[in-house]
């Protein structure tokens, strides 16, 4: 059994329960002696071992021992894990300091009336009534103002930055316990510590962080309200200052520093010169998190520049030369990848397959989706030619893996350019269009539900036919789905099949140009909201 104790500075202590009986205090006739610890009584408590039960006692010490947040008045049973408080001491019974004892549970806020009822011994400021040059009034001021501009304007990350302003800063005012803080999705979260144990009134938190305010109380043993509070008696919190971390008008956090010393109290130069260097640290603060941030971004943006470069490297840089076939695609994510998919393969028996797929959703999580569509379907087509059982099979693969908020809209049809049977299988997605030579159009329909809902889903295989002079259309929803700004009308299938049947003529890789133009002066200049896919079979 063992304690570990926390001094002021932060450093923890390992101490063997060795002996029946262990005394703390400032005196060195104590087995555990602090004699800079002020806010110890000479003799203040003993660990004592009785009956095989560790018990803690207080020797009538003038400012208290606490037991798991409340002071004892007898000879209390310990337990594993059990915290005690004395002076500026934490002990934790029974070993090391919890890992979960993070900076984030140094400071409790606790209530207290308005402080403002003490104006003689609390001073009130902000930064707009700070003058830079007035704070440098002395030269340790003006010392610690170079030295804080200095150390702050290197590029420090902004894990060792926190640490540097707390530092600078309690050096630079002579506070013993220092705590900064950042307001972090409406918290506020220990950045950098110097001690534990704070109580802060949470009336001195909101004057800081809502009235923008700079807080000095120079002495709490005279003021009427701090020398009841039995958090700032157990501190041994003689002087104390909290100031805003404050760039121009917006706060993102607080600066606290107290001392025991009962020699010194802070000044209001003090407080003025700490304001200061609180802006000028905040400001540091901010421009160093814009600076994550913008790596990050510039990471991200790398990462997904190649990813796109992947996925375009994925699709076909051009259709199978088919003799009596004319064939092309096209693929425009909206942004720099996306989860449309088109592809053709060449069957053994010199039939083409072709496929278009759409992943619900857009960027990364749907071109990841698209890549093992993919690739399943690449192992899929070498074994199965039956348009059915290769849907069938890809959808009980794809279920199992798909998340619940990802689908995919899928069609296959297997041609024969020999006889221009097209044997075809719909899973939910928009219907191709089979644009005849004589102006008729015809969809695609039929086949089952979409991927990635139902494992056991059945689907079903379904014919037509493709003639001279005919074009098989095969497109995503960002074809057809595409409006103008302001607009509730799509551009529609009857769009598409007018820009084929306008340019009858031309090769298939002109009809897609064809149709982009279109489709371009149909949005009217707005970006895609979708990713735009096409894939067209022309049969010659």
């Amino acid at each position: 059994m063992e304690l570990s104790i926390r001094m002021q500075d932060g450093s923890t202590r390992a101490v063997p329960l060795l002996e029946s009986s262990i005394g703390l205090g400032r005196a060195t006739t104590n087995e555990l002696c602090y004699p800079e610890d002020f806010g110890l009584s000479r003799q203040h408590l003993v660990f004592e071992k009785i009956d095989g039960q560790w018990m803690i006692r207080d020797l009538g010490s003038k400012n208290g021992t606490v037991v798991n947040g409340f002071r004892i008045v007898a000879p209390t049973p310990l337990s594993n894990g059990d915290t005690v408080h004395a002076g500026h001491l934490q002990i934790t019974f029974g070993g090391a300091i919890p890992e979960d004892d993070t900076m984030s549970q140094t400071v409790v806020f606790v209530e207290k009336a308005d402080v403002e009822s003490a104006p003689s011994n609390t001073v009130v400021s902000s930064l707009n009534d700070v003058n830079p040059v007035h704070s440098m009034s002395n030269d340790r001021h003006a010392a610690a103002l170079v030295k804080a501009g200095r150390e702050l304007a290197g590029h420090r990350p902004l894990s060792e930055l926190f640490q540097l302003i707390l530092d600078l800063a309690a050096e630079a005012v002579g506070g013993s316990r220092a705590i900064l803080m950042t307001i972090e999705k409406e918290e506020l979260v220990a950045k950098a510590v110097r001690g534990e144990g704070f109580r802060i009134s949470k009336t001195v938190r909101d004057q800081v962080l809502v009235e923008k305010n700079s807080l000095l109380v120079r002495d709490t043993a005279a003021d009427e309200i701090f020398k009841m509070q039995a958090s700032i008696v157990m501190q041994r919190v003689r002087s104390f200052m909290a100031v805003p971390l404050q760039t121009n008008e917006k706060v993102i956090g607080l600066l606290y520093i107290d001392m025991p010393d009962i020699t010194r109290e802070f000044s209001k130069e003090d407080l003025s010169l700490l304001t200061v260097m609180a802006n000028v640290a905040a400001i540091r603060i901010e421009h160093a998190r814009l600076n994550e941030v913008e790596q990050v971004e510039r990471s991200i943006s790398k990462e997904l520049s190649q990813a796109g470069e992947i996925q375009r490297n994925l699709l076909p840089r051009k259709a199978p030369q088919i003799p009596g076939m004319d064939m092309a695609g096209y693929n425009l994510p909206c942004r720099t990848v996306g989860g449309d998919y088109f592809d053709f393969f060449n069957l053994s028996d010199g039939k083409i397959a072709v496929v278009v797929g759409d992943v619900a959703g857009k960027g990364m999580p749907a071109a990841m989706l698209m890549s093992s569509l993919q690739a399943r379907l690449q192992i899929l087509v070498e074994t199965d030619e039956n348009p059915a059982s290769i849907v069938q099979r890809l959808n009980k693969s794809i279920s199992g893996n798909c998340p619940d908020n990802r689908f995919i809209t899928f069609f296959l049809a297997i041609i024969d350019p020999a006889t221009g049977e097209i044997r075809f299988c719909n899973a939910g997605h928009n219907p191709p269009l089979l644009v005849r030579a004589s102006g008729v159009t015809e969809k695609l329909e039929g086949g089952g539900i979409i991927l990635g809902i139902l494992p056991i889903a059945q689907y079903t295989e379904h014919k037509s036919n493709i003639q001279a002079g005919d074009t098989l259309v095969l497109f995503s929803d960002g074809v057809s789905e595409a409006m103008p700004n302001g607009s509730d009308e799509d551009f529609g299938e009857m769009r598409i099949s007018m820009a084929i049947l306008n340019r009858t003529s031309q090769t298939s890789n002109q009809m897609i140009e064809g149709v982009i133009e279109d489709l371009q002066v149909w949005c009217a200049g707005a970006p895609y909201a979708d990713d735009v896919t096409l894939l067209i079979v022309k049969k010659l």
